[in-house]
C-alpha cells in the first residue's frame, strides 16, 4: 500500500470518526468547513485525495490539527516522528513543498510545519477560526507574508507572529529559495 493510500484510509477514518464525536451530521460538518457533502461523503469513504486547503477547512470546522486528521495511531505523552513519518502536503514542480513536521492537541491542535518556497512562488490560506495564532522563524532567504491584503516582509534570521483569522499568503518574491518553520495554534472547538 503506497504512503498515499495510507493517508487517504486514515483521514478517511479519522474525519469521521471526530465527526461522530462532535456530533456532527454530514450536513452539519460540511455547513460548518464551506466543503460539499458529497466531497465529505467521498474522503469518509477514502475515495479522493483532498487538497491540504480542504483537509485545514475540515480540521479547523472539527477543532483538530491536520496532524490529527492524518494521524494512523495514538501514542503515549512523547512522540517522536521519524523523518520517513513527515508528510509532505503540498508541493509544485519548481521544488516549494510545505512538511507537516509535528502536531498536538493540547488544549487545541497545535502543528508545526516547514516550509521551503522557491523565488516566484507562494501559497495561499484561507482565514482559519478567530484565536489562531501562527508564529513563523525564517531559516533562509526572505518570506513575504501577506496578511488580509497588507504585505510583510520577513527576511532570514527574523520571526513573525499573527493572528491567522484572516486571509494569508506566503510568498517568495526573491532569487533565492524561502526557507521557513511554522508553528499553527488553534482554538479547541466549542
Amino acid at each position: 500500500m503506497s504512503d498515499l493510500d495510507l493517508l487517504t484510509q486514515s483521514l478517511a477514518r479519522n474525519v469521521k470518526r471526530w465527526r461522530t464525536e462532535r456530533g456532527f451530521t454530514l450536513d452539519v460538518l460540511a455547513a460548518r468547513a464551506g466543503v460539499s457533502r458529497g466531497m465529505l461523503i467521498q474522503i469518509e469513504q477514502a475515495r479522493t485525495n483532498p487538497s491540504i486547503g480542504t483537509v485545514v477547512k475540515i480540521g479547523d470546522a472539527l477543532g483538530v490539527s491536520v496532524t490529527t486528521l492524518l494521524d494512523y495511531e495514538q501514542g503515549p505523552k512523547v512522540r517522536i516522528v521519524p523523518p520517513e513519518q513527515v508528510v509532505r502536503l503540498w508541493h509544485t514542480d519548481a521544488g516549494s513543498y510545505s512538511r507537516l513536521l509535528a502536531g498536538t492537541e493540547a488544549p487545541g491542535p497545535l502543528e508545526m510545519w516547514e516550509w521551503k518556497l522557491m523565488p516566484g512562488e507562494s501559497s495561499s490560506s484561507d482565514p482559519h477560526p478567530v484565536g489562531t495564532v501562527e508564529i513563523g522563524h525564517v531559516t533562509a532567504g526572505e518570506l513575504t507574508l501577506t496578511v488580509d491584503g497588507a504585505e510583510h516582509r520577513v527576511p532570514a534570521g527574523s520571526s513573525v507572529t499573527f493572528d491567522a483569522n484572516a486571509a494569508h499568503t506566503y510568498g517568495n518574491q526573491g532569487t533565492e529559495p524561502t526557507v521557513f518553520v511554522l508553528a499553527i495554534s488553534v482554538p479547541p472547538a466549542t
